[in-house]
């Protein structure tokens, strides 16, 4: 008994000494900041409704805007920077039925420059990642009065796609995380550098750690991380090769916060 009871401590230790959380570097408060923030090696990208900033990731000062003057754009959600370009989740919500896209800008000047459409489809779109050669797009739905169709937020999907955006594979959401976000579905979500999938729901400071299934239509989740940024759109900074950093936001007080995950 007594050499299972030091075992047991000893693994009680090792999962403490593993645990990983998000210690913020700083913040940058700005005049809006209200769906997510996509970053590259030296800017950051602040995503709202229907407007962009760009802004320099050592002082936050704006060298960039963009604003959707058609009124055919609703709401932006998230961001990714590949390449030269910023790719952007977008959607009608909270009208229904829900229908998406993905609309593209030049990251230098933010121009729009491009534009995929889904149509109508069984979600709203949240986020998107490019990763082993292939698209991937999280589409949402929700436990409250944006449900569409009679779906709930069990039916929040992770899409797989073809570069020429044709649809090879889909998984549903572990019921914990659907617990988790709850009424509301995932907001952010990127591939990590070790190959893991990252997301975060609506509103909760935490990131977590999913991975796909060896077998079955569900994801597999592994663990969750807690954060300073509470929820929605956020990117890592894939320009640091040795260690992980975050930006995020937090809606109240309009801030952009950057921390390192250790």
């Amino acid at each position: 008994m007594y050499k299972i009871l030091i075992l047991l401590t000893g693994l009680t230790l090792s999962l403490k000494v593993q645990a990983q959380t998000a210690h913020e570097i700083q913040r940058f408060q700005l005049a809006e900041v209200k769906q997510g923030v996509a970053v590259d090696a030296e800017h950051f990208y602040v995503i709202n409704n229907t407007s962009i900033t760009k802004h320099t990731k050592a002082n936050a000062k704006q060298v960039a805007a963009w604003k959707d003057s058609t009124g055919l754009l609703k709401h932006l959600n998230s961001g990714v920077v590949i390449g030269n370009k910023l790719y952007c989740a977008h959607s009608n919500y909270p009208d229904k039925p829900m229908n998406s896209s993905i609309e593209i800008f030049d990251k230098t000047t933010l121009k729009h420059i491009d534009t995929h459409s889904f149509g109508l489809f069984p979600g709203s779109a949240t986020w998107i990642d490019f990763y082993q050669g292939h698209w991937w797009v999280a589409f949402a739905n929700y436990s409250d009065k944006n449900s569409d169709g009679g779906r709930d937020n069990r039916w929040t999907t992770l899409v797989k796609f073809t570069p020429q955006w044709q649809q090879v594979a889909s998984w549903a959401f572990p019921v914990l995380l659907l617990e988790a976000f709850a009424p509301k579905s995932t907001s952010g979500g990127t591939w990590g550098k070790d190959g893991l999938l990252y997301c975060t729901g609506h509103d909760k400071p935490e990131l977590y750690v999913l991975k796909l299934p060896s077998r079955g239509a569900t994801l597999e989740y592994i663990k969750k991380i807690p954060t300073i940024s509470e929820g929605q759109g956020f990117a890592f900074d894939r320009s640091h090769k040795s260690k992980w950093f975050q930006y995020g936001i937090t809606r109240t007080g309009n801030y952009v916060v950057v921390s390192e995950i250790k």
